[in-house]
């Protein structure tokens, strides 16, 4: 049995927790002392958290555009691979052809190069003569057959190496997505904990204190029944994963961002959701956050860019941020902008 030292929240009302963290660096800022060198007066502790918190966001999108770029090259890597493969089966098939070909026309040259009128002439068994010619000439239509299958088949190579060269140039150029969205996640992520290490130690040790909040990894009642049975195993899978590390670009099982998180408890309910939280909207019924239920989707900010899981008495389970774990969060954190029903 599992004790709540929470009090829980009454339906889906928006949490005020999630001003905690400001408001206790707003307290710590009146005792800031000299701004980091290069800083701005304003750059208070305050300031810097709002900074690190859009730093977060922004690298939170760039997480979903590098992982929808990774999963399109992989999926152009297995086009390849397939493409290629079936290059070498058809030009397998046409030496075959090629040389089967050769044979035949070999045979009718050698056999037609007597005139047919003087071979029969001189032929000690006229009968089997005329067996034989006929014989040939239908080898002859055989080969006009074989000609036009194996022409068609060149055609069909052709095509199909202009298409694993064409599949090729998308892969290359994938990949260049993936390596350029992967510069600019880092590029947030090194710029945040460069704001991060800038404050004094009381702050940022406040910070991490209260971004990780303990009490976060307790699993809240559900409250209301998950609508499936495959949300009910979704849920189960979403919570196996608290306390695991959040990773960009990861969908586990050792550690998730908030996509591949939700991707992979649903895989354990047999569902194959798409990878990013933009694609993942839309992945069921879209339904108001009053009828919420444990096991749908609530994904947050306009863009799309963060998802989480609800999980009963107005508390979702998600991915948040680099150096957080999974973790259960009120549903109002940050703005929602759909719930969807898987």
């Amino acid at each position: 049995m599992v004790s709540h030292r929470r009090v829980t929240q009454s339906g889906l009302a928006r949490s005020t927790r999630a001003t905690v963290l400001s408001a206790a660096l707003a307290t710590a800022a009146a005792g800031l002392g000299a701004a980091p060198a290069g800083a701005e007066p304003r750059d208070t502790a305050v300031t810097a958290r709002a900074k690190v918190d859009g730093l977060y966001a922004q690298a939170e999108r760039a997480t979903q555009l590098y992982d929808q770029a990774d999963e399109r090259a992989g999926r152009l890597r297995r086009e390849v691979t397939d493409a290629q493969d079936g290059v070498a089966r058809s030009q397998e098939h046409i030496n075959q052809m090629r040389g089967a070909l050769g044979a035949l026309a070999g045979a009718q040259y050698r056999a037609g190069a007597i005139n047919p009128t003087l071979a029969l002439l001189l032929s000690s068994d006229p009968d089997s003569y005329l067996d034989k010619a006929v014989a040939l000439e239908q080898i002859g239509d055989y080969r006009a057959g074989q000609l036009h299958r194996f022409q068609q088949a060149r055609r069909r190579l052709v095509q199909q190496r202009a298409d694993a060269d064409h599949k090729l140039a998308e892969l290359r150029q994938s990949r260049t997505e993936v390596a350029r969205h992967k510069r600019t996640v880092e590029d947030k992520l090194a710029r945040a904990r460069s704001l991060l290490e800038a404050l004094p130690s009381a702050q940022r040790a406040r910070y991490d204190e209260v971004s990780r909040s303990d009490d976060r990894d307790e699993m809240p009642a559900l409250g209301v029944l998950p609508t499936s049975g495959r949300a009910a195993a979704a849920v189960l899978a979403a919570r196996s994963a608290v306390g695991r590390p959040y990773v960009w670009g990861a969908n586990g099982p050792s550690g998730f961002d908030c996509s591949g998180l939700m991707q992979w408890a649903y895989a354990h309910a047999g569902v194959a959701l798409p990878r990013t939280s933009q694609e993942q909207r839309y992945a069921g019924q879209r339904i108001p956050l009053s009828q919420a239920r444990p096991g749908d989707l609530v994904v947050y900010r306009s863009d799309a860019s963060h998802v989480a899981m609800y999980v009963g008495n107005g508390q979702v389970v998600h991915a948040p941020h680099p150096g957080a774990t999974v973790r259960y969060d009120p549903v109002g954190m940050m703005p929602v902008s759909s719930v969807t029903r898987v």
